[in-house]
This record gives structure tokens, C-alpha cells and sequence, in this order.
């Protein structure tokens, strides 16, 4: 199959309507809905639970890189942030920055232990 000189343009037009498209349906029913309606909140909480299953498989079954990590040093990360996330009045960004840190931390004084 050969492209010429317009398929590219083509494709970028096609995603830039259909981005367009629903953003432009999203500015014409804003003003029509209510956000304490029961759906929404429904749906608040479906995102939340979610979200806390995927952050409890992190740390308890996680993949990759973090599978290499000890189990108590992603607990004690995990509570570490948190602890700092409450502490610095919900600030996201140094709870974030704690628990990594106390996660590179905490396994590098494990590695440095079993060398």
C-alpha cells in the first residue's frame, strides 16, 4: 500500500473532527447538567473504587520493575506518602515525591544490606 502527500493530512484533519466534535458537545450539554445528580455522583465513586484497585495492585501485585522491589518497602512508601500527602494539607505533588523517594530509599538500603 503506497501514501501520497495527503493521507497525512488527511488523518490529522479526521482526529482533529472527531476531537472537535465531542469537545464541541461537551461546551453545548455543560450548561444542562447538574453535577449533584445521582449518575454523577455514581460515577465518581465507580472512578474512585477503580482507581484504588489499580493503586492496591500496584503496590500488592505489582509488574515489571516494581516486582523487584520488597513487598514491606512498597507498604511503607505507600504509607510514607501518604502520611506527607495529609500532613502538607493534600499537597499531591510532595506526597508523590515522598513515596518515591522513600521507595528508592528503602530499596537501596535493602540492596546495599545483601551486598
Amino acid at each position: 500500500m503506497t501514501w501520497d502527500g495527503t493521507s497525512p493530512l488527511l488523518a490529522i484533519l479526521c482526529a482533529a473532527a472527531a476531537t472537535y466534535i465531542w469537545r464541541g458537545l461537551g461546551v453545548a450539554f455543560a450548561g444542562r447538567l447538574t453535577v449533584d445528580h445521582p449518575v454523577f455522583k455514581w460515577v465518581s465513586c465507580v472512578a474512585y473504587a477503580m482507581l484504588a484497585g489499580l493503586i492496591a495492585r500496584l503496590i500488592l501485585l505489582p509488574g515489571g520493575a516494581l516486582a523487584d522491589t520488597a513487598g514491606p518497602d512498597r507498604i511503607a512508601a505507600a504509607v510514607i506518602a501518604l502520611a506527607i500527602f495529609y500532613l502538607t494539607r493534600r499537597n499531591l505533588g510532595l506526597g508523590v515525591l515522598a513515596g518515591a523517594g522513600a521507595l528508592a530509599l528503602l530499596t537501596w538500603g535493602r540492596l546495599s544490606l545483601t551486598l
